[in-house]
């Protein structure tokens, strides 16, 4: 495994060349926002807001999912970057319907603190008001599609750490949205163990437990990346018996 060199933010860093440049730049507590991304669970670079500018590459690449490479020059707080990532998390706020006072997880959230972190304060974007449904049937927890923001944790971390496959997406575009089972209730889904990692992986209200008030719910996305240790500990005792 060799070791790669490169400079993020004037700053010279050493990588494994297995690692990404979201990788190397947390364990040199240099801060990259992300809102899809998950220890844990694979990365999709869904949600766009780790991109980062490579001198030489005429485009933003997701950091998240671009992995190192030798002599890279990167810089992840330009003005560019910053304009950039205020407009995604206005386009989320927009595109669906986060009222933060009625919310579970009002301040609580990981999409309202990234509204703080990028100085977002208000969207220029035209509120979309789509018409969502609220899904009541799981005798433990509940989902509101109205919070949902599409960064898919919520399915990887069922799909690859479960193994249930619960959730997926369905749709296409701005018609997008999260299904459970085969567009069916969330209750009638068989395959469902209630084993609340995709509650815990939900940046938002999203998913969460019934009978939680305004402000009540607490996520632990850190308990995916647990999950996930544990998978590899049991893996790794089978293999060795």
């Amino acid at each position: 495994m060799s070791v790669k060199t490169l400079i993020i933010n004037n700053q010279l860093i050493a990588a494994s060349e297995t690692e990404t440049i979201l990788e190397a730049a947390k364990a040199t507590n240099i801060y990259i926002p992300t809102l899809c991304h998950l220890d844990g669970v694979s990365d999709v670079g869904a949600c766009r807001l780790c991109l980062v500018e490579i001198e030489g590459s005429s485009k933003l690449q997701p950091a998240c999912a671009t992995h190192v490479q030798e002599g890279m020059v990167i810089h992840t707080e330009t003005e560019k970057l910053k304009t950039y990532r205020r407009m995604v998390v206005e386009l989320l706020f927009a595109e669906s319907n986060h009222v933060c006072a009625v919310c579970v997880v009002n301040e609580n959230c990981e999409l309202q603190d990234m509204a703080i972190t990028v100085g977002m304060d208000h969207t220029r974007f035209p509120y979309r008001f789509p018409k969502q449904t609220l899904d009541l049937s799981h005798r433990v927890f509940a989902m509101d599609r109205n919070r949902c923001i599409l960064c898919t944790r919520c399915v990887r971390a069922c799909d690859e750490l479960e193994g249930a496959h619960v959730w997926d997406v369905a749709n296409r575009g701005e018609q997008s949205f999260i299904i459970s089972g085969l567009n069916q209730p969330w209750g009638e889904v068989d395959a469902c163990t209630s084993c609340g990692k995709c509650v815990e992986a939900c940046p938002t209200g999203s998913i969460f437990r019934q009978r939680s008030t305004v402000a009540e719910m607490h996520h632990h996305p850190e308990r995916v990346a647990i999950a996930k240790k544990r998978k590899e500990q049991r893996k790794k005792k089978e293999q060795d018996s």
